[in-house]
């Protein structure tokens, strides 16, 4: 039977006329303590237990701070967890949760506009506990609120601008609530704990039109130009209609029923909007949401990578506080790395430890946790593309001349690059297929680039890529066409498995 587990930020979170439930503080989950003080003598062990449901009550979940990295790590224990940090973006900013709020607009209209008699209010301010809140009248509300945005505590302002909507809403802490409030929050409490906990489907959608966003100005996109001219050439054999979109074509995405992002994707950011939208509409979309969420946080990975026995590089999650344990358990140089990055941007090494400091020291001002990793010198990496847990290609990426990373960022904003080679898939080592395979299917099922080093010990994955280069002229050397064809009919199977037996061809 699956076991609850609250988490607070600081023990003292927790009051000590509060209920005796299992409980334990931030630190110590992240810490990966062999076991954990639920209540009274019990103890757990959090990082291996599978069945675990956490209710993440940390003091804020600002991207990057504890109470994010709390909900980041245990999706990638494989614990059932709210807020997930899917959750925890949509509430980041009004652009992104405004994404999902029409449908819910439609109900605040319905239930406050047919008041009639007596002045006419022009706001409400609701506090929503595990979608209960004190008024009888919006609970059917704050119910379906809650169902989308699955949040321990919210506080939801609702105003009349030409007719009723949701104005703002915004994640609390527990130490927000009155007294009152906190009688009322347990009640809730234990009701949620009865629960099922479960997510919501998708819906679906039944045409052949696949949209493509790019951005024709980017610095280091994941196709170049001729890529992107190949996968409208075989969209076309394969009768699906590709059309290049950027990103004022936001409003268009629900014309097409897949998506498909050559974009650098970042939290944060109109890529990650865009999958979202295209997943809530019931679009067969690559990269999806989850996808994005998982693999850009290298911390996510690294945890995730190491509760699944998948070999890697010795890695640390660092703290300010802990910093130095990467020169006891690890050895310089070490590798230092922001917890979001891409084409080795957010990556330096540390030769001593004056620069273990330095560096340290400049990360940390961004996240709360970084992540520290042994140095391994290979003179290429291998990128397995992976496509429906299937290997796609093989390709080498080569150092960059008289440096350690495939490319070398200058500090006048100049970057070199290494050389590649792109080979049979047959004609990787096996080794390198077997754990690129594992390390991407803990993902997902969608288009991944896993970036793997042949060691002396053997094959270790440095990271997976939501978004892996597709260029002309490069990964598409050993397939040509095929390559494209290949991944245009990834989505059109997607698509016609939506459609069902019934549905055209």
């Amino acid at each position: 039977m699956a076991e609850h587990l609250l988490l607070v930020e600081q023990e003292s979170d927790w009051k000590s006329g509060f209920p005796r439930l299992p409980v334990v503080t931030a630190r110590d989950y992240l810490g990966r303590t062999d076991d954990a003080k639920l209540d009274g003598n019990k103890r757990i062990d959090c990082s291996s237990r599978r069945d675990l449901r956490v209710i993440n009550l940390c003091r804020s979940y600002r991207y990057l701070s504890i109470g994010y990295y709390c909900s980041l790590l245990a999706e990638a224990r494989d614990h059932k967890v709210v807020p997930s940090v899917r959750t925890i973006q949509e509430l980041s900013s009004r652009e992104i949760y405004g994404l999902v709020t029409d449908e819910l607009n439609q109900r605040v209209q319905r239930l406050l506009g047919a008041r009639k008699g007596g002045p006419t209010p022009t706001a409400y301010e609701l506090t929503l506990m595990f979608g209960h809140c004190a008024s009888r009248e919006l609970q059917p509300l704050a119910r379906q609120i809650f169902e989308t945005f699955r949040c321990p505590i919210l506080r939801v302002e609702l105003r009349l601008q030409g007719s009723w909507r949701i104005a703002d809403i915004k994640a609390l802490p527990l130490s927000a609530l009155s007294s009152e409030q906190e009688a009322d929050f347990f009640t809730a409490l234990e009701w949620y704990l009865s629960q099922r906990w479960r997510q919501p489907r998708a819906r679906l959608r039944y045409r052949y039109d696949l949209a493509v966003l790019h951005d024709p100005v980017e610095d280091l996109p994941p196709s170049n130009p001729r890529a992107l001219r190949q996968f409208i050439r075989a969209g076309k054999d394969l009768d699906v209609n590709v059309e290049l979109i950027q990103r004022k074509d936001y409003g268009r995405l629900a014309e097409y029923d897949a998506l498909l992002i050559r974009e650098t994707t970042r939290l944060g950011h109109h890529t990650f909007r865009f999958a979202k939208k295209a997943d809530s509409e019931g679009m067969v979309v690559i990269d999806d949401p989850d996808s994005i969420l998982r693999c850009t946080n290298k911390v996510f990975l690294a945890e995730l990578l190491e509760a699944n026995r998948v070999p890697r590089p010795r890695t640390l999650i660092l703290r300010k506080e802990t910093l130095f344990d990467a020169e006891s358990e690890i050895g310089y140089p070490v590798v230092l790395k922001i917890p979001e990055g891409s084409f080795s941007r957010g990556v330096f090494k540390a030769e001593n430890r004056p620069a273990l400091t330095r560096i340290a020291r400049r990360l940390l001002r961004e996240s709360d946790l970084i992540l520290a990793q042994e140095y391994l010198y290979t003179e290429f990496d291998w990128r397995i593309g992976i496509l429906g847990r299937r290997p796609l290609f093989a390709s080498k990426y080569f150092m960059s001349k008289a440096h350690w990373q495939v490319v070398r960022h200058r500090e006048d904003g100049k970057r070199e690059e290494g050389s590649f080679e792109t080979v049979p898939i047959e004609a990787a080592p096996p080794e390198v297929v077997r754990v690129a395979l594992k390390a991407a299917n803990l993902i997902g099922d969608g288009l991944y680039g896993v970036d793997v080093k042949m060691t002396t010990q053997g094959a270790v994955v440095i990271e997976v890529n939501d978004n892996p280069n597709i260029d002309a002229g490069i990964e598409d050397l050993v397939l040509g066409e095929a390559l494209y064809r290949n991944i245009i009919g990834e989505l059109l199977t997607r698509l016609e498995k939506q459609r069902g037996p019934g549905g055209a061809s």
